[in-house]
C-alpha cells in the first residue's frame, strides 16, 4: 500500500491548501466590501474636481498654472504605476504591467526617456527588472490608501513637469468595474487632457466658462489644481485596492474549487488502488487455498 499511502499524503496536502485558499477568499470578501465603499465614496469628489479643472482649462484665466502649460520640446514622460503589494490576485497586475510595457514601447519609439513612480511592490519589482528609471516608490500601503504617503513620491514628477522636463504625466491603474471585472487603464494626469475638455464642452454645450476669483486667480487655481492631482491619485489607488480584493476573492474561490476537484480525483484514484490491492489479496488467498 505504498502507493495508497502516497495518495493519502497528497489528499491531506491538497486539503490543507484548500483550507488556506478558503480562508483567504473569506478575508478578501470582507476587505472587498470596505474597499468598494471607500472607492465609491471618493468617486463623486474625484469626478467633480475633474469637471471643474476641465472647465477651468477652457476659461482662459489671466493666470495660467504650470500644470496647464504644455511642453512640446520635452521628450521625456512620467508614469505613475499603481499595482498591489501582494500577489494571488489573478491576472490583475499582469494586465496593467502589460499595458504599461506597451505604452513604454510606444514612447521609446519617439526617442524619449520615461521617469517612473511605482506604487506597490509588484510594479516596483517589475520596473526594476526591465531597467526603467524609477525616481520614487511607495509600498506597504496596507488596506487603506493614505494621501500623505502618496503625494511625496508623486510630487517628484509634478515638479519635473513644472520645470519643463516632461511633456506629459500618466497614471496607470486598474479601474474597478464590478466584482467580476476590472479594467487596466492609462489616464493622462498632466497637462489637463484635451480629450476630457472636449468631452466636457460637448456635455455642457458650446458656451465658454468664466469665473470670478476671490481673493485672486493665482491663489484659487494653485490650490484647486493641487487638489485635482491629489484627488485623481487617491482615487486611482482606491480603485486599485477595490480591484485587488475583488480579483483576489475570485482567484481564491477558483483555487478552492480546483482543490476540491483535485481531492475528488485523488480519492477516486485511492479507492481504485485500494480496491485493486484487496482484490489481489483475495485472489492470492483463493489460489493458495485451491493449491492446498
Amino acid at each position: 500500500m505504498a502507493a495508497g499511502k502516497e495518495i493519502r499524503g497528497k489528499i491531506k496536502s491538497v486539503e490543507n491548501t484548500k483550507k488556506i485558499t478558503k480562508a483567504m477568499e473569506m478575508v478578501a470578501a470582507s476587505k472587498m466590501r470596505k474597499a468598494q465603499e471607500r472607492m465609491r465614496s471618493a468617486r463623486p469628489y474625484s469626478a467633480k474636481i475633474r469637471d471643474v479643472a476641465s472647465h477651468l482649462g477652457q476659461a482662459n484665466p489671466e493666470y495660467v498654472h504650470p500644470f496647464m502649460k504644455k511642453h512640446p520640446n520635452a521628450k521625456a514622460q512620467g508614469f505613475i504605476v499603481v499595482t498591489t503589494d501582494k500577489g494571488l490576485c489573478g491576472g490583475m497586475n499582469t494586465n496593467i504591467l502589460r499595458l504599461v510595457t506597451s505604452k513604454l514601447k510606444d514612447h521609446a519609439a519617439e526617442s524619449g526617456n520615461a521617469k517612473m513612480v511605482a506604487i506597490g511592490n509588484k510594479g516596483l519589482g517589475f520596473l526594476n527588472r526591465i531597467g526603467s528609471t524609477v525616481v520614487a516608490n511607495v509600498t506597504q500601503l496596507g488596506d487603506a490608501p493614505h494621501l500623505e504617503r502618496l503625494i511625496g513620491p508623486v510630487k517628484l514628477l509634478l515638479d519635473a513637469y513644472t520645470k519643463g522636463e516632461l511633456n506629459a504625466v500618466y497614471i496607470c491603474y486598474t479601474k474597478f468595474i464590478n466584482t467580476m471585472k476590472q479594467e487596466a487603464v492609462v489616464e493622462q494626469l498632466l497637462p489637463l487632457s484635451s480629450e476630457e475638455m472636449a468631452k466636457q464642452t460637448k456635455a455642457g454645450g458650446t458656451h465658454a466658462w468664466d469665473y470670478l476669483y476671490e481673493p485672486d486667480a493665482q491663489s484659487v487655481i494653485d490650490d484647486l489644481l493641487v487638489r485635482y492631482v491629489e484627488a485623481l491619485v487617491y482615487q486611482a489607488v482606491a480603485e486599485n485596492m477595490a480591484s485587488e480584493q475583488s480579483a483576489r476573492m475570485v482567484a481564491m474561490k477558483a483555487a478552492t474549487d480546483n482543490a476540491g476537484s483535485v481531492i475528488n480525483e485523488l480519492k477516486l484514484v485511492y479507492n481504485k488502488t485500494r480496491q485493486a490491492a484487496i482484490t489481489k489479496e483475495l485472489s492470492e488467498i483463493v489460489a493458495g487455498a485451491a493449491a492446498v
